[in-house]
């Protein structure tokens, strides 16, 4: 593995995040190429928390857009300080005749730059370099892909008011998908892409250790056990992610658990499945996956 892929890999150890040779390097790749990276992957497969670990180790800023249905570009670049712009209105009645009757002069000074919004990919051309996190785009329609396939082409936007706002450095962006839908084809060209799947046992294992050390060894790796177990089969709602394994580790360390057995674990189930019905197949299935 190229030095610089592997010193990149080592960088976001230190924050916690282990990701693969693939994963480096493609992440090595935005990064060099200043190109979007595109992850998709299941729920809970550490998408999200890439970006946060990309951000920590670059000691930058991260500016999060959350995406969801309906959203549109007012919610990703700017809005207007309404309540400040009426407060400043009032504090031109207020003034002299000769003030109050320059119309012009007023109209232009409610559209100064301290009544601006920024909202997140505009605070990220703003405040670059920054890392610019578009979690769930897959949840958006196609006119907001259009829209960031746009921006994500010049980083740069124009507001009418005030001008055309562009990056002196392009951020580094982080787009995540859950593949709820597919994505077109013309934002996927713009960016790089990595398919982030669940880890293997081992690296699992290493995850847990990394990111909970209080969780004793013994019990991190009976947790990871279990959880390959569950997505390994095809019967559940929801197989639980990265994320549901974090959370059952630290849930059974804070009952002082040092070691898994059935009844713990049916007990504190709601940390890892969601689902009634995930559930009670889990417990279903505990003395067999418990079995010594």
């Amino acid at each position: 593995m190229d030095t610089r892929v592997a010193d990149l890999a080592r960088r976001l150890e230190d924050t916690g995040y282990l990701c693969d040779d693939e994963l480096a390097t493609v992440l090595f790749l935005s990064l060099e190429m200043r190109r979007p990276l595109l992850l998709e992957g299941e729920p809970g497969t550490g998408k999200t928390a890439l970006a946060e670990a990309i951000a920590q180790s670059l000691d930058q800023p991260l500016i999060r857009l959350q995406c969801y249905e309906g959203i549109d570009a007012t919610q990703a670049l700017y809005d207007w300080d309404f309540p400040r712009q009426i407060l400043h209105l009032r504090a031109l009645e207020a003034l002299s005749d000769a003030t109050k009757g320059d119309v012009e002069e007023a109209e232009k000074s409610l559209y100064d730059e301290r009544f601006l919004l920024a909202r997140p990919v505009l605070a990220a051309l703003q405040k670059a370099p920054a890392v610019l996190l578009i979690d769930e785009v897959d949840r958006a329609d196609d006119e907001f892909e259009a829209f960031l396939l746009e921006v994500l082409s010049t980083f740069q936007v124009t507001i009418p008011e005030l001008g055309t706002v562009q990056a002196a450095t392009p951020p580094t962006v982080v787009l995540t998908s859950n593949r709820t839908r597919e994505l077109h084809d013309a934002l996927k060209r713009r960016c790089l892409y990595h398919w982030i799947d669940h880890p293997g046992l081992e690296r699992e294992v290493a995850i847990v250790r990394s990111r909970a050390p209080e969780v004793r060894v013994t019990l991190a790796r009976q947790v990871v056990e279990v959880v390959q177990q569950l997505r390994a089969g095809s019967d559940l709602l929801k197989p639980p992610g990265v994320a549901e394994t974090l959370d059952w580790a630290r849930a059974l360390h804070h009952l002082g658990t040092t070691e898994l057995d059935v009844e713990t674990a049916a007990r504190t189930l709601g940390a890892l499945v969601k689902y009634r019905d995930d559930a009670e197949r889990v417990r279903a299935a505990l003395d067999r996956m418990l079995a010594r």
